[in-house]
Order: C-alpha cells, then sequence, then structure tokens
C-alpha cells in the first residue's frame, strides 16, 4: 500500500470550498466534539446485515436476514437508545449498519426519537436511502442527518436525485456519496453537475484501486477532499480519538476503539468501559469512519460540526 500523501489531505479549509451554503444547512451549529471532553461519539452495528441492494464492490454482508435475526437487531437497537436516552453528557451516534437499516422501521424510529433528545448532538446513518423519505417530517432536523451513498446499478438515475431533491425542501442536512470506479465516472459527473451547489458530493476510493496521479486529479476535480481518501493515512501509535471521545459498539454493547480495531474495550452496559486515549495499533487505516478521527489528518477541521454526516464545514 502507498501511505498517504501529507496534507494534501490537510491543505487549509478555506481553498476546498465547494459551492455557497444553502439555507438548509446554516448554522446548525457544533456536532463534534472539538474543546468537550464529556461529549461521546458512538459508531453503533448491530446484528443487521440484509439490504435491498446488491452492489459488487460492497464489502458488506449480502444475505437475507432471518426473522430471529430481525428480532435480534430490533431488540439490541432500542437497548442501545435506551442506553443513550438515559446519559447525562452530550452523545453523537453514527449509525453504519453492514446492510440497509432505514428501510426498517426500527432505525426510523430510533432516528427520530434520538433526534429530540436534549443531550443528542447529531444522530447520523449510512444509507441508500431507498425507503420513502415521509417518517422525516417527525423528527428533529436540526439534529438529524443522511450520509448517503448513489449506487448507479441499483436506482434509476432520475429516482435518486428526485430524493435528493426531496430532502433538500424538507431541510436535511445530507451528503451524497459515490464509490471511485471507472464505471462510475460518468455518473459522478452528471450528479455534480445535477445536484445543489451547497450539497457536498464525496467520492471513495474503490477498494484495491490504485489511482495515477491523472485519475486521481479528474475525480479531485468532482470531489476536492478525494486525496484523503485516494491512499491509506499511516496510523501507528498516531494520536486518534477512537477508544476515548469516539468509540464502535456492537449489538451486544461490546465496546471497541473503532470498527477496524478488535480489540475489546469493555462493555457500554455493564460499566467495564473507560475512555482512554490510545495511540492507533494498526499500519494504515484506509476508512472516512476512522481516519476521520486520526488527529494528523486534521479532518475534524474539515468537517467542523458535519464529523458524522460528512459534511465539510466550507460548502
Amino acid at each position: 500500500m502507498r501511505p498517504a500523501e501529507p496534507r494534501a489531505a490537510g491543505a487549509s479549509p478555506e481553498v476546498l470550498r465547494i459551492g455557497g451554503r444553502p439555507e438548509h444547512l446554516a448554522d446548525t451549529g457544533p456536532a463534534d466534539d472539538a474543546g468537550d471532553s464529556e461529549h461521546l461519539t458512538i459508531l453503533y452495528r448491530g446484528p443487521l446485515s440484509s439490504c435491498d441492494y446488491d452492489c459488487s464492490y460492497c464489502p458488506f454482508a449480502k444475505r437475507r436476514d432471518s426473522p430471529e435475526r430481525l428480532r435480534a437487531d430490533r431488540a439490541a437497537l432500542e437497548r442501545f437508545t435506551g442506553w443513550v436516552a438515559g446519559r447525562e453528557h452530550p452523545v453523537s451516534v453514527l449509525f453504519t449498519p453492514w446492510g440497509e437499516g432505514l428501510v426498517r422501521s426500527w432505525y426510523r424510529r430510533a432516528m427520530v426519537g434520538l433526534s429530540h433528545l436534549p443531550h443528542v448532538r447529531r444522530v447520523a446513518v449510512q444509507t441508500n436511502f431507498s425507503c420513502r423519505p415521509d417518517w422525516l417530517a417527525e423528527a428533529d432536523l436540526g439534529t438529524l442527518a443522511l450520509w448517503v451513498t448513489y449506487h448507479p446499478s441499483q436506482v434509476a438515475y432520475e429516482r435518486f436525485t428526485d430524493k435528493c431533491r426531496d430532502l433538500v425542501s424538507r431541510g436535511v442536512r445530507f451528503s451524497v456519496g459515490i464509490v471511485g470506479l471507472p464505471e462510475h465516472l460518468d455518473h459522478a459527473r452528471r450528479l455534480r453537475a445535477d445536484l445543489p451547489d451547497g450539497v457536498y458530493l464525496w467520492v471513495n476510493a474503490a477498494e484495491g484501486h490504485l489511482y495515477t496521479d491523472a485519475e486521481a486529479a479528474v475525480w479531485t476535480g468532482i470531489d476536492p477532499l478525494f486525496p484523503y481518501s485516494r491512499t491509506p493515512h499511516r496510523s501507528a501509535g498516531r494520536p486518534c480519538r477512537t477508544g476515548d471521545s469516539v468509540i464502535s459498539v456492537d449489538g451486544d454493547g461490546t465496546v471497541r476503539r473503532c470498527h477496524f480495531v478488535p480489540a475489546v474495550l469493555g462493555n457500554l452496559y455493564d460499566g467495564t468501559f473507560r475512555r482512554r486515549a490510545r495511540p492507533c495499533p494498526l499500519a494504515v487505516c484506509d476508512c472516512h469512519i476512522g481516519y476521520v478521527h486520526l488527529e494528523p489528518t486534521g479532518l475534524y477541521d474539515v468537517f467542523a460540526g458535519g464529523i458524522l454526516e460528512r459534511i465539510p464545514s466550507i460548502l
């Protein structure tokens, strides 16, 4: 693997302007832990592993969950949201299911319920947003946000962009993304041209794909922050917020520093987890939901107020 380019990634945020900030993204306030030692960000992933899409490039499990597994996922999610509701310190939550969560009623209810809790700063979810949007009318849109991925082989372009326009009209905070595969390039260009300027379109480097400088320049023309995703970031021994202000939690309440480090730090429900700053034990970090919390990247400045939903502070 090639190391990450030093702060190609880390240019001053002022040079990363993407367009004008629309009213639906204005003045939503901070949602990260900068300057607040009590704020806890949780990446939650329960047993759910079924998805209504079948993308060839997706590393997530592809299967139909049994009724028993769905019941277990629902119970685990309800236990987790109950725990969050009982906290007395600020909490933010990003749901990162292996499958598609928002086609399940309990994830929609969890998003709505958490959005109304006064100590929850942000509740967001990674989603293909294939679900109907009506449930959003019940949410506090000052707290709720969406991280939406466009999969060209799975949904008609017009259907997807109509949903994006609906989200804008409702005032929902959201970003849109696409995987940087060669066959997706024309789709990405069209999407960038058709989305409102204030909707950030991010590009994820494809798993295992090495980009020439010329290829990377093309993708960077669509997403100015693509250099962060292009190559893995050196992380071994470097300071990272995970394990301290950011943790990963599974359906049983098992706490790990992030989704990519298997070492168990305790359990959320039995009081065995203790927050502690820990340098990263891995050689490199190559996923946005991991390296965004790696301090040397400077991404908390780039995405200030929009860490979980992947919205840069300057659009």
